[in-house]
């Protein structure tokens, strides 16, 4: 019997946890803390400011964002995989980060109400999911009006070369990898898989305002291997 997408991901991540972290550096060169540094610059989170970070794995942007809002704002991180959220709660709690909450959902279908966030971001999680369409749904309807929803992943690349070079990197070195970090060769090969699969910008751009999103903007980092998307609640 064939997996369901949601299955496959979820097994995925199940078993990838203890060096997702590691992984992450390897596969991109360090490359995803910059490119959050520069998505945070952009938000301009204010202290005391509500957010919620959903696919958040192990809470490197919660935790980022929970810094930004400081002790008297609020940070909510969702995530699927309870192995993932086991390594988050380490690190919130080594950080002594009360304003954060990590709970176990589905970013399919948010367990909160309308218009209850400042920020909702999800960084490298959105290629993950089954209905892309919905997850961005789900984010502006938790929104507040005015509130930004901000999605960091990776993209299509579109400059002759680099881009043939980056399909065989992620086709071929990125499993490769896997293999040799994290024993995980076929998880890996996934995550290939769902990156190559995933819109260009300008496609998901559309998405965003298909969901309801205003003044939708992106900006591609590293030659387009990674895009931030950031929409405006009405």
């Amino acid at each position: 019997m064939q997996q369901s997408k949601e299955e496959r991901v979820h097994g995925v991540f199940e078993k990838i946890y203890k060096n997702y972290d590691q992984m992450n550096s390897v596969i991109s060169f360090k490359q995803h803390i910059r490119w959050r540094k520069d998505t945070m610059k952009r938000m301009n989170v204010q202290k005391g400011q509500c957010a919620l970070d959903i696919c958040c794995g192990t809470a490197d942007w919660t935790i980022a964002l929970a810094e930004a809002v400081g002790p008297e704002g609020k940070v909510t991180g969702l995530d699927f995989s309870e192995n993932m959220l086991k390594i988050g709660e380490k690190k919130v709690k080594e950080r002594n980060l009360d304003q954060i909450t990590l709970i176990h959902g589905n970013a399919m279908a948010l367990p909160f109400e309308d218009n209850s966030f400042d920020f909702v971001t999800i960084g490298f999680g959105l290629r993950n999911v089954p209905d892309y369409l919905q997850v961005l749904k789900e984010m502006e309807r938790v929104l507040k009006p005015g509130g930004l929803g901000v999605c960091l992943e990776t993209s299509q690349p579109e400059m002759f070369g680099f881009k043939q070079i980056y399909y065989f990197y992620f086709k071929h070195i990125m499993p490769l990898f896997g293999k040799i970090f994290a024993k995980s060769y076929e998880e890996y090969s996934w995550l290939q898989e769902s990156a190559r699969d995933f819109p260009g910008m300008k496609e998901l751009a559309g998405m965003f305002q298909k969901a309801g999103f205003a003044n939708v903007s992106y900006k591609p980092y590293s030659g387009g291997v990674a895009a931030v998307h950031i929409g405006h609640k009405k």
